[in-house]
């Protein structure tokens, strides 16, 4: 079976490059065609799935813009879609991300409110990671004239998805307290923000130790993730939490429940504790659902607390809630240009260094967001082209376990 499963990525793989190279050929004999790089997935598993290649620019259609990216960001969601662990995933081969910012380029017909020229925010689904993307103008934003492609390619995802679940899914008011897991990261350090936004608001942030000197400032408490939390919480606040913030599962989902206090909400918008190695398993991903606690709802009723789930993905691409996202997006354009809340950028990244990148997400090194800067040249201990090879001329899989020997940080100039 694992030599079928080889053999069938490598056909995938040849078929890849077979494909690009008739694009290529196409684009010759036609004279009008056009090409562009982009980040590939030629299979669900590990890094070695992921490389920089040649694809067909695409043209906007109806109703839709092209925008020239600039940058784009990274989440922990990507690193799933590799994986293959999301529900119904498009069969790859395929082009990763859902958000960028960058300059339209073109329009297409009947399409309304933007121009040639204007720089602008978007969520795509999928594709994101390319030097070009076509997406409808519902899910395209215009940028404030003082924010950066990075900050904005950090903002689109993190600060839409913390602002819906603390103000129109757990009702935040003045006085609340707010329990948020990685802290640290991108909708941790938005979620804080938009916290500190709200009068007296107390805080309580779960990130790993390495990152509380960073961090410490944007939350009222902060505690390590492989302590005790729920008793070091009950010490501060005995009756709990107003509103939790999950994006973990797992053994996670019970203790949250236990720190609620009355009408109090725990939102899951995530579950990032199925991911353990480089590829998928599926041990850890069984573990992860039979540690969740199996919630009673004659107990939710007793105890009158509420549980939630959230997926602002979802939201946009299934359920068409694009005018609501849009309001939320307006209020924080305001919050943005008023100087209360700023995307916090973790550092920036060549499309080359996506490997790379993303085994910072794995690693949860992170504070704040990774980018993909598009125009960004690769540093050349990094310039693999995400396409190493073995003397054999197959990819090397990346070994678990060996990530903390490897430079991997290009941090921003």
């Amino acid at each position: 079976m694992a030599k079928e499963g080889a053999d069938m990525t490598e056909e995938t793989e040849y078929m890849i490059d077979k494909n690009n190279g008739k694009e290529a050929e196409s684009a010759d004999a036609s004279g009008d065609a056009k090409e562009m790089r982009a980040v590939m997935l030629a299979g669900f598993g590990g890094l070695n799935k992921l490389r920089v290649t040649k694809k067909a620019m695409p043209e906007p259609q109806e109703g839709e813009v092209k925008i020239r990216v600039k940058a784009c960001g990274l989440n922990f969601l990507d690193l799933m879609v590799r994986q293959g662990t999301i529900d119904n995933p498009p069969k790859p081969p395929l082009v990763p991300g859902f958000e960028c910012a960058g300059i339209i380029e073109s329009v297409g017909e009947k399409t309304k409110g933007f121009e040639i020229g204007d720089r602008v925010m978007a969520f795509v689904n999928y594709n994101a990671w390319a030097e070009v993307v076509c997406t409808p103008v519902d899910f395209v934003y215009k940028m404030p004239e003082d924010m950066t492609f990075a900050e904005a390619a950090a903002f689109c995802l993190n600060f839409v998805a913390a602002y819906m679940m603390l103000f129109e899914v757990a009702n935040l008011r003045e006085g609340m307290s707010v329990l948020v897991h990685s802290a640290g990261g991108g909708v941790g350090q938005a979620v804080a923000q938009l916290c500190a936004t709200v009068p007296n608001v107390t805080v309580f942030g779960i990130a790993s130790c390495f990152k509380h000197a960073a961090i410490r400032d944007s939350v009222t408490h902060l505690f390590d993730r492989n302590v005790d939390y729920v008793q070091e919480v009950k010490k501060i606040s005995p009756q709990g939490v107003d509103i939790l913030l999950d994006c973990l599962c797992g053994e996670n989902t019970g203790k949250g429940l236990s720190l609620l206090k009355p009408l109090g909400v725990y939102v899951l918008y995530g579950a990032s504790n199925m991911v353990t190695g480089e590829t998928k398993s599926f041990f850890s991903f069984a573990k992860s659902w039979w540690q969740v606690e199996k919630v009673n709802p004659i107990k939710l009723y007793e105890e009158n607390k509420v549980i939630a789930g959230f997926s602002l993905l979802n939201l946009l691409f299934k359920q068409g809630k694009c005018s609501l996202v849009k309001s939320v997006m307006d209020k924080l354009m305001c919050l943005y240009k008023d100087k209360k809340i700023k995307p916090v950028v973790d550092s920036l990244w060549a499309l080359e260094e996506v490997k790379e990148a993303m085994q910072r997400i794995h690693d949860r090194g992170n504070i704040g967001k990774l980018i993909l800067d598009v125009e960004k040249a690769p540093t050349p201990l990094m310039a693999s082209d995400s396409t190493e090879t073995s003397e054999a001329g197959e990819e090397e899989e990346e070994p678990e376990g060996d990530n903390d020997s490897k430079e991997r940080m290009p941090f921003i100039h």
